[in-house]
């Protein structure tokens, strides 16, 4: 199952930005830290969010169509979401993060971090924080828990 992920998310990332994204992330990864890169990341993800407004949800699965509406619409995965006792699980599927090369796997997810939280919190998740839960797995997934914290 792993090799046809790979196969599809090497199939979605444009041959165009390929290495254009790649040296982009080496340079950032050589001038920058990977905790400013991540910081970086998650404000370009929360502009991204500001750019894309969701609609009003009235419920959990509301929220799962209109985000995964916006994604599909912009080809970069999906998501699906999980209510546990103390958070919410976010997992977001097959996002294009790749395409910046294996090494920037360890800070391009805050860019999902950033979108999910300024979504959630123009949803009314005040108080609440999106924090990455996990790595970018083989499965081409990475989890984001909603939960206390500060934002």
């Amino acid at each position: 199952m792993v090799a046809i992920f790979d196969y599809l998310l090497e199939r979605q990332i444009s041959t165009q930005w390929r290495g254009v994204l790649a040296a982009l992330a080496d340079e950032f990864e050589a001038q920058i830290g990977r905790n400013e890169l991540r910081q970086l990341m998650n404000r370009i993800g929360r502009r991204f969010a500001e750019a894309h407004p969701l609609p009003a949800c009235e419920s959990v699965a509301d929220l799962v169509d209109s985000l995964n509406a916006l994604w599909r619409e912009t080809d970069w995965g999906f998501v699906s979401l999980a209510e546990e006792p103390d958070y919410l699980s976010i997992t977001h599927y097959c996002a294009p993060l790749r395409a910046f090369g294996a090494s920037a796997l360890a800070w391009t997810p805050a860019f999902l971090e950033g979108a999910y939280q300024h979504w959630l919190g123009a949803l009314g998740a005040d108080g609440l924080a999106v924090k990455q839960s996990g790595e970018f797995d083989e499965h081409s997934a990475v989890e984001f828990r909603l939960a206390r914290g500060a934002a």
